[in-house]
């Protein structure tokens, strides 16, 4: 009867499922969309001397207001409920999102992308909590792989109406923006606040009956998390960099060599799918060794060849790994004290975004190649894989 009753609940939940999913993606449109537009814009702004420095930055803008402001958004989010501050970060999400197409100054575009990163930290930590508060573990695994199936299809779709509202005009990219308006009536339509409720939460949660929160299970996950996302990022941001040491210069050829293995990243939502039951020791611990390897073999590779098989693996590791970081932290807090959890999750994901190209530059220039650097990465991901397993059989045998 249990599953029965499950069953149909997870059955009235899918609109509310679907809409959290594409909600979850706006956050991500930040970064997807606006790389394509880099050259048209600082065309666009030829006359500004520091156009090839602003343009870039103004990316990065949103990511850096969301490491900040993220825990503020959960302490709100707490206090103040959910679905009113997700309606309304969406709403100004839009906003701010679309306002470049009105603005023809970089100064006033970069203050709007500041803008959009308020926006941002309080979406990316609501739509976390709420999967939390909606479903159990399972319906959030399910709803995690699902996320981490849409999003490569999701970056395509984006990717493709860029490149043709680029075309159309300088600041065309900023249309993608105002997708946010019909995810806010979805919004408005079938997201509902979650009734307070106690839960059974494992034991390494260490919230107490008296309702204090738990500070070293939230600085475990902001630390695992930070570290986690150093190295995600590893690749995203010098991909093109470590592949041109091994001769592959030319922007069209890289694209056509990591076209396949990108494609990996659906085998890494099926395995964090598969490995969910296991936990959360074995899930990161799995995504580390995956992730550590794969960048210590693009680090080793001599051809693009075996550069690329490397990347095959790295990239199945992506895949697993933001569902299996937001599934631990979600686990870890009750409702009185989620948004604050998923806020401070989200400001450590983000910080170490803004941080890891500083660490690859780091290493790039102690030891003398970007192939050296993803080495280092590598190892420190495999280290980190060996704690982790170290602590799941160590955990088994008590």
């Amino acid at each position: 009867m249990n599953r029965i009753a499950q069953f149909f609940r997870d059955l009235t939940l899918r609109p509310q499922g679907v809409t959290i999913v594409i909600a979850a993606f706006l956050p991500i449109i930040a970064i997807v969309a606006m790389g394509p537009a880099v050259p048209a814009m600082i065309q666009h702004f030829a006359n500004d001397p520091e156009a090839r420095a602003k343009v870039p930055a103004m990316i990065g803008a949103p990511g850096l207001t969301m490491a900040l402001l993220a825990p503020f958004a959960g302490l709100l989010v707490d206090r103040f409920g959910r679905r009113p501050l997700l309606l309304l970060c969406t709403a100004f999400y839009g906003l701010f999102g679309a306002a470049p197409l009105l603005l023809n100054d970089l100064d006033h575009i970069y203050a709007s992308r500041l803008l959009l990163g308020v926006s941002e930290a309080g979406i990316l930590t609501i739509v976390n909590t709420l999967i939390a508060d909606y479903w159990d573990d399972k319906g959030r695994r399910n709803w995690l792989f699902l996320q981490g199936l849409l999003g490569p299809f999701l970056a395509g779709i984006v990717a493709l109406m860029v490149g043709y509202a680029t075309k159309a005009q300088w600041n065309g990219v900023f249309y993608v923006y105002l997708v946010a308006f019909p995810i806010w009536a979805a919004m408005l339509v079938w997201l509902f606040e979650p009734a307070r409720r106690a839960e059974a939460l494992p034991e390494a949660a260490l919230t107490t009956t008296s309702g204090a929160f738990p500070w070293l299970t939230l600085a475990q996950i902001s630390a695992v998390t930070f570290f986690s996302s150093l190295l995600y990022y590893v690749f995203i941001i010098n991909g093109a960099l470590v592949f041109s040491e091994v001769g592959v210069t030319d922007s069209r050829e890289y694209g056509k060599i990591i076209f396949v293995p990108q494609l990996f990243i659906l085998a890494g939502a099926v395995l964090f799918r598969l490995l969910a039951s296991r936990g959360h020791r074995v899930l990161i611990g799995t995504f580390l060794l995956l992730l550590g390897g794969g960048l210590a073999g693009i680090g080793l590779a001599t051809t693009p060849s075996a550069m690329a098989l490397a990347l095959i693996v790295q990239q199945t590791a992506a895949g697993m790994g933001v569902p299996s970081l937001i599934n631990w932290a979600q686990s870890k807090f009750d409702y009185a004290h989620r948004g604050l959890g998923m806020g401070v999750w989200t400001a450590s994901f983000f910080l170490a975004q803004s941080q890891s190209p500083r660490l690859v530059h780091a290493l790039d220039s102690q030891i003398g190649s970007m192939q050296g650097a993803f080495v280092a990465a590598g190892m420190a991901g495999l280290v980190a894989a060996l704690i982790a397993f170290g602590l799941h059989l160590a955990a088994r045998e008590n």
